[in-house]
């Protein structure tokens, strides 16, 4: 495991997030399962949140920002993880070159499609035999 005197960076998992779903289906543990605690969420979902205490429990401490994931790390951003604009810009040109092959399959499948409309030159037939 890890010490939990030493000070860890916060939790990438959204406090809002946690807090929204321990209100709502809380009883059901889906805070835990939203942080990696399955375990635990399982278990809370086969007791019903303790019959109602573990969850109210687990309500106070999401909410004041005080619960940790499965790694340890404090739930405590309100707001999810932003995406840093590097990885956006290199979805947008992955997009863009997927786009660009779309375009071209697109062409090859027009060709293809005026092959195949046109009407074929009807075969030679063999030659008579006369006697």
């Amino acid at each position: 495991m890890h010490d939990l005197t030493e000070p860890l960076d916060p939790s990438n998992r959204s406090r809002g997030v946690a807090t929204a779903l321990a209100a709502i289906l809380g009883p059901f543990g889906a805070h835990r399962f939203y942080v990696g605690k399955t375990g635990s969420g399982a278990l809370m979902a086969a007791t019903l949140g303790g019959l109602g205490v573990w969850w109210l429990y687990d309500l106070i401490v999401v909410a004041a920002g005080d619960f940790r994931d499965v790694n340890g790390r404090r739930v405590s951003r309100w707001d999810p993880q932003v995406a840093d604009t590097q990885s956006t810009e290199m979805l947008a040109q992955d997009v863009d070159a997927l786009r660009a092959e779309v375009a071209e399959l697109a062409e090859r499948l027009d060709f293809a499609e005026r092959l195949l409309a046109q009407p074929r030159d009807a075969a030679p037939s063999a030659p008579s035999r006369r006697p």
